[in-house]
C-alpha cells in the first residue's frame, strides 16, 4: 500500500514529466527515514534516462510540491531511473539487448516446450529469434507471453 500523498504527487509529476519528454514509472514515500525520502523513478521516452533528465525533473517538481505544500515539513526528493527491467517489452529493449541471454516463455508448447533459453537475436512483427547454441530458433510472436533477461 502506498503512502496517501503518492496519488497527489503523481498527479503533479505526470504533466511535468510529459512536458520534459519523460514518464513517471514509480513513486515511493519512505517515512522510515529522517527526513522522509520521496523517491520518484522516471524514464526518458526516447533514449536512456540521464542525470540531466533527473535534474530537470527534480527542479520542476520540487517547485510545484513546495508551492502547494503537499509534503509538510522537510523531506528529501530523489529522482532516478527505474534501471533495467528483466522483462523486455519495447522495440528499444529488444534492440538494446541483442546478444544477451534470455528466456522466452510461450502460452502453448512450441517445439514441445514452453520455455526457450538462448541469446536474443531479434524480434519482428511475427517472430522472436534466439540463438540456441548456434541454432537459430524462430518463435511465433503470437504465442510469446514474455521475454526475460537472464544471467546466462
Amino acid at each position: 500500500m502506498s503512502h496517501p500523498i503518492i496519488p497527489m504527487v503523481i498527479d503533479r509529476a505526470q504533466p511535468i514529466a510529459a512536458a520534459l519528454g519523460l514518464e513517471v514509472v514509480n513513486a515511493v514515500f519512505q517515512t522510515n527515514q529522517v527526513p522522509p525520502v520521496l523517491r520518484i523513478d522516471i524514464r526518458n521516452l526516447e533514449h536512456d534516462t540521464s542525470l540531466e533528465d533527473c535534474e530537470r525533473m527534480s527542479k520542476a517538481l520540487e517547485a510545484v510540491l513546495d508551492a502547494e505544500n503537499i509534503i509538510p515539513g522537510s523531506y528529501v526528493l530523489e529522482l532516478s531511473s527505474p534501471g533495467v527491467s528483466q522483462v523486455l517489452s519495447s522495440d528499444r529493449d529488444f534492440n538494446s539487448f541483442k546478444g544477451f541471454p534470455v528466456v522466452v516463455t510461450t502460452c502453448e508448447p512450441y517445439g514441445g516446450q514452453h520455455e526457450w533459453h538462448g541469446n536474443l537475436v531479434s524480434r519482428d512483427e511475427f517472430t522472436v529469434r534466439i540463438n540456441l547454441k548456434g541454432r537459430m530458433v524462430k518463435i511465433p510472436r503470437a504465442i510469446v507471453t514474455s521475454v526475460r533477461l537472464t544471467s546466462a
